[in-house]
């Protein structure tokens, strides 16, 4: 893979004034500003992070975590692409190049979770086992759906991604001006496309961190063949998608203890005692956890802070940050060949100290809080309402656009989507197969439902239940 290429500002529609225009923006800057002029940027400032409607300030929203992500990104950019000039790893690489990483990387950490349906990942989790539990049930002029999708739509819906989601909803859905959605630059869609293969090509065990999910609905396959192969990454991860990854990881690994200190699922001592063993058992990695905490408390009494143990904890979380960041800069810079080839089969902490702490910290927001009884129970209160919602409009979609007769309720239920996902439907339908149009339907009701806020989807739910 080449820079010249991978960094292409194609777009899937090119403005007419393109060549003459007075605006002295990069295209990649230019992305920056369709983003967070979107209504759906915004919507992320309520859905979930951890915890689901959260009614303190400090606790992270998809928005927060989105902003930390992008700003982590740009850092990581600038970093690797000082490095690349430094030490001349590539003949053709300049210090533009270097500059447009960086926007390129602050736009797609802004849009990485944009299509993450309401009630974080559960609400992926959520919607995959609607389909593996009703989509053997669901029957379309008395033939089973089943049978009328092809093997790629019935993964495609038993496979829900969020990772899918963000490419389709930037690409189609967002309808402002035409079909193009926001029409952002190519290689920022395919810096967001973490898993370069199709819901048929996943595979767990192949040792490849691309293969482990799906990147693209087969509805959306031929833009994911334009971006791939406008940039040369082809099925293989552009370069970028790797500091895309690290800047998410390190954001949420390392806020997810934060949040969980300050909502009293983690104190000082648990994360002195997790820590403990880390230390010892990596004795040649130049950051020392444990004896950075130990400093930072002390520290905190001798400037007479209310809360030593807050103090030490926030403060240790940076330093942890500015440790990581160090150590994703020279994972993507040892393996740069590779990454280069196409190759390189890791996230970019693989191999470097940071590994073991960015798995520490990974167990322990699992182990103290995403398998507590306060997120347990967040979550079954939750399940209803994703459930309920998909019983609804998969039963209402079935028959819309058909010469079939839709009941009044069904009807009703239709008109609550929006006219924007409505239309990419009709777009995306005009010309197709009967079965290829019942697919789209079906993911017109992931479409609409991924577009909910938490809040939105809690009061759509009492709605439409008499419950309000």
């Amino acid at each position: 893979m080449e820079w010249r290429t991978l960094l292409s500002d194609r777009r899937a529609r090119e403005g007419s004034h393109r060549q003459r225009s007075a605006d002295l923006r990069s295209e990649f800057e230019k992305d920056y500003h369709r983003i967070i002029g979107s209504a759906s940027f915004r919507r992320l400032q309520d859905k979930t992070q951890v915890f689901p409607l959260d009614k303190s300030d400090f606790i992270r929203t998809r928005l927060t975590h989105s902003l930390e992500v992008s700003s982590l990104g740009k850092s990581l950019g600038q970093n690797i692409g000082e490095n690349i000039l430094k030490y001349r790893r590539n003949s053709g690489f300049t210090p533009q190049m270097k500059e447009d990483i960086s926007h390129i990387l602050e736009c797609a950490g802004l849009i990485h979770d944009i299509g993450n349906p309401p009630f974080g990942h559960f609400g992926e989790t959520a919607i995959r086992e609607w389909f593996a539990k009703n989509l053997p049930g669901l029957a379309f002029r008395g033939r089973p759906v089943e049978e009328m999708l092809s093997e790629q739509m019935k993964q495609d819906l038993l496979h829900f991604e969020g990772n899918a989601q963000a490419l389709r909803l930037v690409t189609k859905l967002h309808y402002l001006v035409d079909e193009h959605g926001m029409n952002l630059t190519y290689s920022l869609l395919n810096t967001i496309i973490k898993y370069p293969v199709s819901s048929v090509e996943i595979n767990e065990e192949s040792g490849n961190i691309k293969d482990k999910k799906m990147g693209y609905y087969l509805a959306d396959e031929e833009i994911f063949r334009s971006v791939t192969e406008a940039t040369g990454a082809g099925n293989r991860r552009h370069p970028l998608t790797f500091i895309l990854e690290a800047a998410d990881d390190l954001a949420y690994k390392t806020a997810d203890i934060e949040d969980a200190f300050v909502k009293g699922f983690i104190t000082y001592y648990i994360l002195e005692r997790e820590l403990e063993p880390l230390q010892r058992q990596n004795p040649q990695s130049p950051f020392r956890p444990l004896d950075k905490l130990h400093q930072l408390y002390e520290r905190g009494i001798g400037r007479g802070v209310s809360d030593p143990e807050s103090y030490a904890v926030k403060n240790w979380i940076v330093s942890a940050q500015g440790f990581l960041i160090s150590c994703a800069t020279f994972g993507f810079t040892s393996n740069y060949d590779r990454i280069m080839a196409g190759t390189f089969c890791h996230d970019l902490f693989y191999g470097t100290f940071g590994e073991k702490l960015m798995d520490l910290l990974g167990d322990m927001a699992y182990r103290y809080v995403f398998s507590s009884m306060a997120i347990y129970k967040m979550e079954v209160s939750e399940s209803p309402i994703l459930n309920d919602l998909m019983d609804k409009l998969v039963h209402a979609v079935l028959y819309f656009d058909t010469e079939e007769p839709q009941d009044t309720i069904d009807k009703r239920v239709v008109s609550f989507i929006s006219d924007n996902y409505k239309n990419a439907y009709k777009l995306q339908s005009a010309g197709k197969t009967e079965e290829e149009k019942l697919y789209l339907r079906l993911l017109l009701v992931t479409d609409y439902v991924c577009g909910m806020t938490d809040s939105y989807a809690k009061r759509l739910y009492q709605e439409m239940n008499g419950m309000i």
